[in-house]
């Protein structure tokens, strides 16, 4: 039986006793060596998991998912964009539209009830989209697939191998060498479906996940479980006869650990979800403009044309943006900051960081010719409801620092950009 601790960004995790909060908890001696180590490969791969903070002490960083240790701990960790104590049912609910929206995910129970119903750990919640969409898939009927087989037979069957009968030693003429094809489902595709099956029916436990589990199992007894994932999910086929497969894919991943932002690798084969906050909001963010912007427009993500100076014949220092938005001959630059501001604190610069500033207006003179409009978002909060007053560059060049809605899925006073948004141009018909 596992133990579930849950808590948010920058949770501070110990040995000794404490009393159980989103911000701290108490875990077992074993996942607090097992996490230490495992911050240990985080850093050598250049990551921050989290910190050290003395012999008794952790502190994690701005990861967000779900990590099971060999001991049985299991930690979920939230996202932290307000100070208060918030309800892990609803950050539950927003993290997964978020990571849905980020990955690109179907989902077959979209609606709001099923969201609010469905309270569980984000692997859980993993879980059973992946055995709703396999259950969908065997009733729609799984795609076989014809394999050779050369045997030694006393009938014949198919086609008779020549040669090998020839070479036949004496005393063996009564043996046929056959070759035939067998129509079976042992697939690339249906074999990473069943790895993934195996994995959930050891590790789940929602009873309903469970039985649906172990019933899918036995309607694919015949299907060996994938024992190389990486080269069965590299063949993995996505041509007209197997498009009803493709639903079920991006969740057979997570379930695997395979195609994530961040992957837990080692020997413990858990489920182990993390994802780096800052990523899932600029593409959630990403997904909203890329509804919301207008069809005259184009929305390019990561954007990366451009170098901050040349040296020796050749370009140093990449300019990458979150998002680059194209109308005629009108261009706006979008950058995303996981951060937290204060509205309201002025002399603070609001918490604004100088280096980000430094950053934007490097895109504003390589992407914008130093002449334009340059558009910073922040998650909204309680004291940052309402965009900043504009920045000014000089020349021609602003800077508009916004907030987003997450549990809205909404730019905040989009209106005062120039951005060429849908709604916007319906609003201003409107007024006109």
């Amino acid at each position: 039986m596992k133990t579930t601790i849950t808590v948010r960004e920058y949770a501070r995790l110990t040995t000794d006793p404490v009393k159980p909060s989103l911000d701290r908890a108490q875990v077992s001696t074993s996942a607090f060596d097992w996490l230490c180590q495992l911050s240990a490969s985080f850093s050598r791969a250049g990551a921050a998991l989290l910190q050290v903070e003395g012999r008794r002490w952790l502190k994690l960083d701005n990861y967000v998912g779900v990590l099971e240790t060999p001991c049985g701990t299991r930690l979920e960790i939230l996202p932290k964009h307000t100070d208060g104590e918030d309800c892990p049912k609803k950050i539950r609910a927003l993290m997964r539209k978020m990571i849905q929206a980020m990955l690109d995910l179907p989902n077959r129970n979209v609606g709001p009830a099923a969201l609010e119903l469905y309270d569980a750990p984000l692997s859980e919640w993993v879980m059973r989209q992946f055995l709703s969409e396999l259950d969908h898939l065997i009733k729609r009927g799984i795609r076989f697939d014809y394999q050779r087989v050369e045997e030694e037979r006393t009938s014949l069957r198919g086609q008779l191998n020549l040669v090998a009968q020839i070479r036949q030693p004496p005393g063996r003429q009564h043996y046929f060498q056959i070759r035939h094809d067998l129509f079976v489902p042992d697939r690339a595709e249906n074999r990473l479906l069943k790895l993934a099956l195996e994995r959930i029916c050891k590790t789940t436990e929602d009873a309903s996940s469970w039985r649906l589990a172990q019933e899918l199992r036995n309607l694919l007894l015949d299907v060996p479980a994938s024992r190389f994932p990486v080269n069965d999910l590299r063949i993995w086929r996505t041509d007209r006869l197997m498009s009803h497969y493709q639903s079920v894919k991006p969740w057979c991943e997570l379930v695997l650990n395979q195609g994530m932002p961040l992957a837990v690798s080692g020997d413990w084969s858990g489920i182990s979800l993390l994802f780096p906050m800052e990523k899932i909001f600029e593409r959630y963010v990403a997904a909203w403009l890329k509804k919301e912007v207008c069809p005259e427009a184009k929305l390019v993500t990561q954007k990366a044309s451009e170098y901050l100076c040349t040296h020796a014949s050749g370009q140093f220092f990449r300019l990458e943006p979150d998002m680059f938005v194209r109308r005629g001959e009108h261009a706006w630059v979008l950058d995303t900051k996981w951060k937290r501001l204060n509205g309201s604190d002025k002399s603070g610069k609001y918490g604004l960081s100088q280096s980000d500033f430094y950053q934007l207006f490097a895109y504003g003179q390589k992407y914008l010719k130093g002449q334009g409009e340059l558009i910073l978002i922040y998650p909204r909060r309680e004291v940052f409801r309402r965009a900043l007053p504009i920045f000014d560059f000089g020349n021609g060049l602003t800077l508009r620092v916004l907030p987003f809605d997450l549990e809205a899925g909404e730019l905040i006073d989009a209106e005062v950009t120039n951005l060429p948004l849908g709604s916007r141009e319906r609003r201003l018909r409107r007024w006109d």
